[in-house]
Parts: structure tokens; sequence; C-alpha cells
């Protein structure tokens, strides 16, 4: 485990690291998880290992530190990260990124963009969302207010969310679990998807192919973003179908962008996990 001071206060963010070659692999969580357990059995695979690979966990979450005084926007999320990676001496990172993980990852490249050379989302969050009462993920949580949040609605969410998220959810802070959903749903002006149709470096959208066409595919497409469906998965494509996971991100990580993908990953056998998916956070 490594770790890094990120705030004026000591906080401090902490990674899990494989060791390989330069240029650094930054694998990013999504709201409520932990890269670790998100990432480890697909940055270990073949096709994938053999890289510095960096398996970070926002501040708030998992092995990192839960500050209370830290407002946990998606910008103070990236810059913190950002004092992570600098002091961990990366820079030109492939940043492969999960959900609300993907929102903080477009906006480090945008503020930040030294330390970004190539990114792939993974059904990222681009746009606002409405807060929902009673639904899962970050609509749900920043439907509360945040002492709703932190005395009793942390326990409605647990039961919505089911046993596997909550393996996750539990370790991150209820101060820093309530404001990331809060501010995810926000989003930032300009939007996540208006960032990532500017950044200049080849990027990359992953989705459950299930979900059918993707909003706003056309005029990612047309600014060299490369969309790719995923067979056979929900929200966690790289848990419900590892195999295909690897191969789309193999591919985003050494193909020509600004093509449309249509298929032709594999589906994998079995059940696909059921807690998360089609939950976007």
């Amino acid at each position: 485990m490594h770790h890094a001071i990120v705030t004026p206060g000591g906080d401090r963010i902490r990674w899990v690291e494989l060791p390989g070659a330069e240029p650094s692999r930054v694998y990013i969580h999504g709201l409520g998880s932990t890269s670790p357990a998100y990432f480890t059995e697909v940055a270990v695979h073949p096709l994938l290992a053999g890289r510095r690979s960096l398996l970070v966990d926002l501040l708030g979450h998992g092995i990192s530190d839960r500050p209370t005084d830290f407002d946990y926007t998606l910008e103070s999320h990236a810059d913190a990260l950002a004092e992570a990676l600098r002091a961990a001496g990366v820079a030109g990172a492939e940043l492969i990124a999960h959900s609300m993980g993907g929102s903080v990852a477009v906006v480090l490249a945008a503020r930040h963009p030294q330390l970004v050379s190539r990114l792939v989302l993974v059904d990222a969050n681009l746009d606002p969302l409405p807060r929902t009462p009673g639904s899962g993920g970050s609509s749900g949580i920043a439907a509360y207010s945040e002492r709703e949040f932190v005395d009793r609605g942390w326990r409605e969410v647990r039961d919505r969310v089911g046993p596997h998220w909550w393996s996750t959810m539990r370790l991150a802070g209820r101060e820093a679990l309530y404001r990331s959903a809060a501010h995810l749903v926000r989003g930032t002006v300009p939007t996540m998807r208006e960032l990532l149709l500017d950044l200049p470096i080849p990027r990359t959208f992953l989705f459950p192919e299930a979900d059918g066409p993707f909003r706003g595919a056309d005029a990612l497409t047309a600014a060299g973003v490369r969309v790719v469906p995923v067979p056979d998965c929900g929200h966690n494509i790289m848990l419900d179908n590892p195999e295909a996971f690897v191969r789309a991100t193999a591919e985003a990580l050494t193909g020509p962008c600004g093509q449309l993908n249509t298929g032709g990953l594999p589906a994998r056998d079995g059940q696909r996990l059921v807690e998360e998916d089609d939950v976007v956070g």
C-alpha cells in the first residue's frame, strides 16, 4: 500500500500499486466503491498486466482517509487525486475510471492535463442527474439532506443497494458519501460531457450493450471519442464480464480513436452481478 498527503490538514489518499513499465495506469472507482476490489482481477489480466498500475481510492472511500471538512466536489476530488499522482511521480498516465470515478477523471484531465495521456471511461456520469427519493446510487443519496442521510438515510440506502455494493459503500465516510453523491448529480460547469468533448487526448467510453444506443454517441464520436458497447453486463462492467472488459480496454489503450465500435466483444458465461446493475454512481 502507498499513500500521499493531499490536503492542508494532512489527509491521505492511499492506493495499491502493481509494479511495471511506464507510463502508469491509474484505476479509479465509482461512488461508494474501492479500486482494489473492483479492478484487481482485470488489472492483472495478461492483456493489461505489465504496466505500473495504481488502484487508487478517492478521498472519503475505501482505504483512504475520510475527512469531514472536505467538500467532495468533483473538482476537489480531482485536485486531491492530482496531488497523490504527483507525489507518486506519475505523469501522462492512462486513466481507467468507473462511474463517478469517470467524472473525476474527466475533470482531472481538464484541470491537470499533464497528468493524463488517455482516458477509458466505464459507464461514467457525463450529465447532471435528478434527485430521486427511494432510488439507488447517487440520485437516491442526494435526495436526502446531509443531516438526514448521516442520521438515518444511510440505513435505508444500505437496504436498497444490497450486500454487494454495501460491502464497499460501508467503508466510505457518511459525509463523504453524501457530498460526493450530491455533487455528482449536480455535475460541473461546463458539464462533464462538454469537458470530455474538448479533451485533446484519446478517449474511449464503455457502456453496457443492454442499455441500448448510448445517448449522445454521435456527438462523442464526432469529437473523437470511441463509444463501445460491452455485452452481457450491467453497470459494473469489469465485474460482470471481465473478459470483454479487458479486451475492450486493451483495444482502447492501443488502438486508434474516433471510431464507433458496434460490437464483436464476447459475452460472459454465467450470471452478472445484480446489486449495482444499472445504477449510475
